[in-house]
């Protein structure tokens, strides 16, 4: 049996879809306020079978901190797909993030150690990979520091580590670090929020870029790794290295607005900074806005996924099909 944590996430939704569809007997975890309908909505986007599809999955309630209700969850497991994350760039939120992405990994890798699973699947990010002088590539092998790393990309190092030391008691894992993942559904978190923001067709766009790749893709090779005899591997999953601009004229052209056309200037973020700060200083609303972040924006940091291309000999989909499908489910849920 095939276990999955975040299933209730892009990714998680996406992965159950595609391993129930090709047969295999599903289990995933959910936190209590989780919205299981919106996995079934996801399934519905794709495919008339969603709700048989979707009341295949076994699901078992349990946090990533909670122990006891993890080892239920684990009964039976064969194969574990951890996808489940906490996704934020507050540093007031680095407690909770290292509690759920690092303590949280930690309870995971313990129980596929005890309980003699089979293979792990870590869903990653390029937050862990590092960063690269000028124009050059960043790989698998390019050496990531801390030091201006934001915190969520902190927490998932630390997480990461946690697999390798699975790997040293004998559980054969597989990383995979996504670029920015594009998807449809779940429009109020992770890169929802892109398209979100993009249909409002302001002018203005941040200045940088990184690497993306399709939902589609993630799971593709997720599923192709864990059937493969590859081990204590992990891989880039970038399709295309974009700047913001490029990025969002897609995602605008796709809706039928008007491009962005004015870069945000380094001082205008300065400013924006500095007022995000004061805000979440008299009304504890939380930064958007760090140093960190804007020091992300100086560069276009560009990534290379020439690795799980030559071993997995994977190619990678046009994201144009995941932006227009992205599109035209917002705009049918967002009339």
């Amino acid at each position: 049996m095939i276990l999955v944590t975040g299933g209730t996430g892009l990714v998680g939704a996406h992965l159950l879809l595609h391993l129930l569809q090709t047969g295999a007997t599903v289990k995933a975890i959910h936190r209590e306020k989780s919205n299981l309908r919106e996995v079934e909505k996801v399934f519905g986007y794709y495919t008339d079978q969603a709700q048989e599809l979707f009341q295949k999955i076994e699901w078992v309630k349990a946090d990533l901190t909670d122990l006891p209700a993890l080892e239920i969850a684990f009964e039976n497991v064969t194969h574990v797909y951890h996808c489940a994350a906490l996704i934020s760039f507050n540093p007031n939120d680095y407690d909770l993030l290292r509690s759920v992405n690092y303590e949280g990994t930690k309870n995971i890798v313990n129980l596929c150690i005890a309980k003699g699973v089979k293979k792990l699947c870590y869903t990653s990010s390029i937050g862990a990979i590092g960063r690269t002088v000028g124009n050059q590539e960043a790989t698998e092998e390019t050496d990531w520091t801390s030091q201006q790393s934001n915190v969520y990309a902190i927490t998932k190092m630390d997480a990461e580590l946690e697999v390798w030391r699975g790997a040293q008691e004998n559980v054969p894992v597989v990383i995979v670090n996504p670029g920015v993942i594009l998807g449809p559904g779940f429009w109020e978190t992770g890169t929802g929020v892109l398209f979100k923001t993009a249909y409002k067709a302001r002018k203005y766009y941040p200045p940088g870029g990184t690497g993306f790749v399709t939902v589609s893709d993630v799971v593709k090779v997720m599923t192709q790794l864990m059937q493969s005899s590859i081990i204590n591997e992990k891989f880039i999953l970038v399709a295309q290295n974009l700047t913001y601009q490029e990025m969002l004229t897609m995602i605008t052209k796709a809706f039928g607005k008007p491009a962005p056309s004015r870069v945000i200037k380094f001082w205008q973020l300065e400013v924006f900074r500095r007022l995000d700060w004061l805000r979440n200083i008299f009304w504890n609303s939380g930064r958007k806005l760090t140093k960190n972040s804007i020091q992300s924006l100086r560069k276009n940091q560009l990534f290379s996924a020439d690795k799980i291309q030559k071993q997995l000999g994977h190619s990678f989909e046009a994201l144009d099909s995941a932006i227009e499908l992205s599109c035209k489910k917002f705009m049918e849920e967002n009339p």
